[in-house]
Order: C-alpha cells, then structure tokens, then sequence
C-alpha cells in the first residue's frame, strides 16, 4: 500500500509493508525539483535514517533496475 501527497514545494510518497511477517517501517520518499530524500525509522535507534538523491542519481537508479550486471555510465542530453 503506498500514498501520495502534493505539498507546497515537493510530492511525498509513502511506502507500507503489508506482509504476513518481517514486517519493515514506513519509507516516506520526497521529491523536490532538485533532490529525492528517503527516509524510514530505524526500530533499533529510534532514529529516523535519511538518504538523498541527486535528480542524476535517481535517474540512474531508474536505468538500473532494467539493466543486468555490469558498470555504466548513462549518456546525458547535453555530453555529445
């Protein structure tokens, strides 16, 4: 299950784990126009954890997910 909210300055989506067992925290993912930040509550802290993608960086995550094993750098609109 997952919810998407529009605020004023980024979109947030919210991943929930609905499984039968190992059941993991809530992954609030935010989109801004210049980052992507993921965050999700570390059970053993009691800290919230937070990474943040580079708008590049998140569009080479999107290219990975459909490429097999390897080393790539992907080709930007602006290299020749």
């Amino acid at each position: 299950m997952f919810s998407i909210e529009h605020e004023f300055d980024a979109t947030v989506v919210t991943l929930v784990d609905e499984g039968s067992s190992h059941l993991t925290e809530d992954i609030a993912i935010t989109a801004f126009a210049e980052c992507v930040t993921l965050e999700q509550l570390d059970p053993r802290t009691d800290h919230v954890q937070k990474i943040t993608l580079s708008i590049q960086q998140l569009q080479d995550l999107r290219a990975a997910l459909d490429l097999p094993e390897g080393v790539y750098r992907l080709a930007r609109k602006h290299e020749a």
